[in-house]
């Protein structure tokens, strides 16, 4: 290897978006300190995929969780997998009380180049205008967007492990009390980065993986990913060592191929590297965990790595450092297989002993059940073989070294 708060929700309601300080205003103020120089980090992040059907004069209201704090917040909107242009007429961003009912007195309508609606090209994305004062770290937020004229084919995150919401019939983005929202859904859409103005040390680590990072497998609502839970130890630390986490997993992907349709499993890693990951402000260093699927479709660890090797020259290219964790097990899965077992050892072997990549993160080792270790320990999962539990995720975030995810 190359290199070696919780905040209550009424305290939200005070602090995020309005640009209340404690203290009083600068001006007011003895000797305001100097600005602090900062620049746009991801401070959460999701995929592009696509989800089945499309909609019409409805509101969709996403529950996303902050990793890190900032001023400024800005969010991105997708159609990615667009195939018309996007008109949405109303986009809020509140603070969640529960389900979809929010903070009284936080939603805040998101402006576009001054303007309150939002025109996105088949295949682009937008960036909102900044909204006033600071959001933190670890906070549930709602993103209600709301479409008048048929959506087209919809840009969405499946899988989310998150519930979120969609209206009865009309523009209910401003309502904050959420009884019009009566449909729960599992998918994000429209919606792919929420990015912040962070100290200028500060960055953002992508994890770029399947559904074992996108966290199948773990308590749904919860923020148990492992993901989450990266970026809960990097919310401990001080400030200048700190970052915000993307996660840009997607259910069944795969490094080599992919499956861009409704219910599919999304373009291949080597697609999405640019545009789920190097598109996304602020990110300094990708996280590399997928292989698995690879495995389970047949491919040989010859062609896994040598998608390996492609995804670390587009990284290195792009001048961010790339980190790649190890294959966990999955003996006792659907992709139980003596051959598939060796493939993962050669891919392993690989990324243990190549120094191709610029660190190494074992997941592997961490939980892997030291009596068969073809197979995850018994409690960190449960019953599938393939995808970690709470447990295991836990166990997976607590294996990283921080400071190798600073490698750039």
């Amino acid at each position: 290897m190359k290199r070696s708060r919780a905040i209550s929700a009424v305290g939200a309601a005070t602090a995020l978006l309005l640009g209340v300080c404690a203290a009083g205003p600068a001006w007011a103020s003895p000797a305001a300190p100097p600005p602090i120089p900062t620049r746009q980090v991801t401070t959460w992040a999701a995929s592009d995929d696509m989800a089945g059907g499309t909609i019409s004069d409805r509101t969709i209201r996403n529950i996303v969780h902050t990793s890190i704090g900032g001023a400024g917040l800005r969010i991105r909107l997708s159609n990615a997998k667009g195939t018309s242009t996007l008109r949405l007429d109303s986009v809020y961003l509140g603070v969640q009380k529960d389900g979809a009912a929010l903070v009284p007195g936080t939603n805040q309508r998101v402006e576009f180049g001054g303007g309150t609606t939002a025109t996105i090209p088949p295949g682009a994305t937008v960036l909102s205008d900044p909204l006033p004062g600071t959001v933190p770290a670890q906070q549930n937020l709602a993103v209600s967007i709301h479409v008048s004229g048929d959506s087209g084919p919809l840009t969405a995150h499946n899988r989310s492990m998150q519930h979120s919401f969609k209206s009865t019939s009309g523009d209910h983005a401003a309502d904050e009390d959420g009884t019009e929202f009566l449909t729960e859904t599992a998918a994000w859409v429209w919606l792919d980065a929420l990015v912040v103005d962070a100290p200028k040390q500060t960055g953002t680590v992508a994890v770029l993986g399947d559904s074992i990072t996108a966290g199948v497998g773990t308590t749904i609502d919860a923020n148990r990913r492992w993901p989450d839970i990266l970026a809960d130890r990097f919310a401990a630390l001080p400030p200048v060592r700190q970052m915000g986490v993307a996660n840009e997993g997607i259910s069944g992907n795969r490094v080599l191929s992919g499956v861009s349709r409704p219910g599919g499993a999304g373009d291949a890693a080597l697609v999405r590297l640019t545009g789920d990951v190097l598109t996304k402000p602020g990110v300094e260093t990708v996280l590399l965990f997928e292989g698995v699927n690879d495995i389970g479709a047949g491919a040989s660890a010859e062609e896994i790595i040598g998608g390996y090797r492609r995804l670390i020259s587009q990284s290195h290219d792009a001048g961010v450092c790339i980190v790649a964790a190890t294959v966990t097990p999955f003996g006792g899965s659907v992709y139980v297989d003596p051959e598939g077992e060796t493939v993962r050892q050669a891919v392993n072997d690989f990324i243990r002993n190549s120094d191709a990549f610029d660190d190494v993160v074992d997941f592997d080792a961490a939980t892997r059940d030291p009596d068969r270790p073809d197979r995850l320990r018994p409690d960190f999962h449960d019953g599938d073989g393939l995808h970690p539990n709470d447990a295991g995720n836990a166990a997976m975030a607590a294996a990283i070294d921080l400071d190798a995810l600073r490698c750039g």
